[in-house]
């Protein structure tokens, strides 16, 4: 990777529909040579796809959170089991396991407080793996997702 492919891939994470002809004129290449680059780095696997970016607030979603859990034990069936579950909950938008205190860091969207509740109170503390739920609500977000550092 050259640093062509390094301003090329920097270019896409701000603007994934940016066309080859605006593509090629930001990076002082034909049309073809900055398609075929990203063509190549999506093959390698560089770029593992695109997305669109949603306003929550236009969804109705108004309370992000991050929520930490604690399992009950640490086991092969417990962790098959909450990946289960994780994949159920669409307000859970991103999961990490964790070094430390928490064994799971959780990335909610929810409408409202009374949707995270139920969210930590009916989904969450019910499942048997887990032993503990400590929830942060998002106050404000100075800086928004961001792309990779390339």
């Amino acid at each position: 990777m050259d640093e062509i492919d390094s301003r090329l891939l920097a270019e896409v994470q701000k603007r994934a529909d940016i066309t080859a002809q605006d593509l090629g004129a930001v990076l002082n290449l034909s049309p073809s040579q900055a398609a075929r680059r990203r063509q190549r780095l999506e093959a390698e696997g560089v770029i593992r796809g695109y997305g669109a970016r949603l306003d929550p607030g236009k969804l109705g979603l108004t309370v992000q959170a991050f929520v930490q859990v604690q399992m009950a034990a640490h086991s092969a069936d417990n962790a098959r089991s909450f990946a289960s579950l994780m994949a159920q909950l669409p307000e859970v938008v991103s999961c990490w396991t964790m070094t430390g205190e928490a064994d799971y860091l959780l990335r909610v969207w929810c409408a409202d407080l009374p949707a995270l509740n139920a969210l930590i109170h009916h989904r969450l503390l019910p499942h048997p793996a887990v032993a503990r739920v400590q929830s942060q609500i998002v106050m404000d977000q100075p800086k928004v997702d961001a792309g990779l550092p390339v």
